[in-house]
């Protein structure tokens, strides 16, 4: 592995060495897979730099703007007792927050904090997440560790894998045994079906990374979602399709495309995919020769399995924000400055997936599971990056055109370098619901 680069994230942790070290897993799994289709050597090059920028946004739009990332009342808020963060980027988080603070929906910043100011903090944060909203209080590192939650997360290992299976029979075998004559060293991942039920930012983040080593990825959406800031970064490379899984007619396409994938990866928690039918041992079941990884936020253990969550809540939660506004000695949260939580974890996720796919040709199915929180956990054992050390820059890189369904941009080049392996694809960014939801 050869390390290069010298930027480093400013950060009470070291950030850009976690973005080091999951994209390096990412790459190595790429790697063994090549030499399992017959790559001879497969020499590993990531930079500091790419890999910290990578954590960010990777896209930049040329002529044209993306719209912003935050929803106008989404953010941290002192309240009676410290600090809370409401996360409200989706309508319904938005409504259920102002529903609890008693708030009409054109509610401004202004009224939310005046609103906010009077609640305790984790009586305000309870409420919110009663009422199917996100929220999440500000709590030192200490406090995590001694709250039963960021105690159950603490005892899990970082990737969680299930018992192994084998195939049980050659033709539950023969679709995928096709499919993976596709692949060469040079994209390893070719003819790899990877159905990509995740959103935010994660599991975009796995299949992404899958998508440009040569996986077919067909994206699934509720037939409501946006994430507009979002599109041009995550849809690269995939096909994205729109469903309704509250209808039989949806659940049914599902399962007939579970069918004929090979790999699924989901952010949905396990009370939400128990409720469609779709538990880790109903899928085992009906699917045997399906590789499952799942993702959540707050752990697969622990009173908070079926909590909500997004990176920036568990920042708040686990302590990391705190430890942020001690550090560089502020009065307020101090997060990450990327969503490295989202980002780490999607790059483990990749790896996770493309490991366990080798395994599959081998005739060995493996589930995994991972989370935001426990991707906390490693980067919390860090030491502060260097203040001395120059920010992060493109150096000697240049950025790549790019053409999507909006306009021209520039992408950042990859940060990985894997000998004789091509990244790339031949599918633009072109937002969500722009495909059938079926099989090419």
């Amino acid at each position: 592995m050869n390390i290069t680069g010298i930027g480093t994230l400013p950060s009470a942790f070291d950030v850009t060495g976690l973005a080091v070290s999951a994209m390096a897993d990412a790459a190595t799994a790429v790697a063994l897979l090549a030499r399992h289709h017959g790559a001879s050597t497969t020499e590993i090059s990531v930079d500091r730099d790419l890999a910290s920028l990578w954590f960010g946004i990777s896209f930049t739009p040329v002529g044209w703007e993306l719209p912003p990332v935050w929803d106008a009342i989404a953010g941290d808020y002192p309240c009676a007792d410290g600090w809370i963060r409401l996360h409200t980027n989706a309508p319904h988080h938005r409504a259920a927050a102002l529903q609890v603070l008693g708030l009409e929906a054109g509610a401004d910043r202004a009224t939310v904090a005046a609103a906010v100011v009077h609640w305790k903090g984790e009586s305000l944060e309870n409420a919110v997440v009663a009422a199917n909203g996100c929220a999440a209080l500000m709590r030192s590192p200490e406090e995590w560790r001694q709250h039963p939650q960021g105690a159950a997360v603490a005892a899990e290992p970082l990737l969680a894998w299930g018992d192994p299976r084998a195939v049980p029979s050659v033709s539950d075998d023969a679709g995928a045994s096709a499919r993976s004559r596709l692949a060469t060293a040079r994209r390893p991942l070719a003819g790899v079906r990877v159905l990509d039920l995740t959103r935010v930012i994660a599991g975009p983040v796995a299949t992404r990374f899958m998508a440009m080593y040569g996986a077919q990825v067909l994206r699934i959406d509720p037939p409501d979602w946006a994430e507009a800031a979002l599109e041009a970064e995550m849809t690269v490379g995939k096909r994205c399709a729109r469903l309704d899984l509250k209808t039989a007619e949806g659940l049914s396409t599902l399962h007939t495309l579970l069918a004929d994938a090979d790999i699924f990866i989901h952010g949905y928690r396990a009370d939400a995919l128990a409720a469609l039918g779709l538990s880790e041992a109903e899928l085992a079941r009906r699917y045997p020769h399906l590789v499952n990884v799942a993702l959540n936020a707050y752990g697969w253990s622990g009173p908070w399995v079926n909590r909500r969550g997004f990176d920036s809540l568990v920042q708040m939660s686990c302590g990391i924000a705190h430890a942020g506004m001690v550090h560089f000695g502020q009065d307020k949260p101090h997060p990450l400055p990327v969503q490295a939580l989202d980002h780490a974890t999607g790059y483990i996720c990749a790896a996770a997936a493309i490991n366990a796919w080798r395994d599959r040709l081998g005739g060995t199915v493996r589930n995994a599971q991972l989370s935001l929180a426990r991707t906390a956990v490693d980067l919390m054992r860090s030491e502060p990056s260097d203040p001395q050390a120059p920010a992060p820059s493109l150096g000697n890189f240049a950025l790549l055109p790019e053409e999507t369904r909006w306009g021209p941009g520039l992408r950042l080049p990859p940060a990985m370098q894997i000998s004789g392996v091509v990244s790339e694809t031949d599918v633009p960014a072109q937002g969500f619901g722009w495909a059938e939801p079926g099989w090419i």
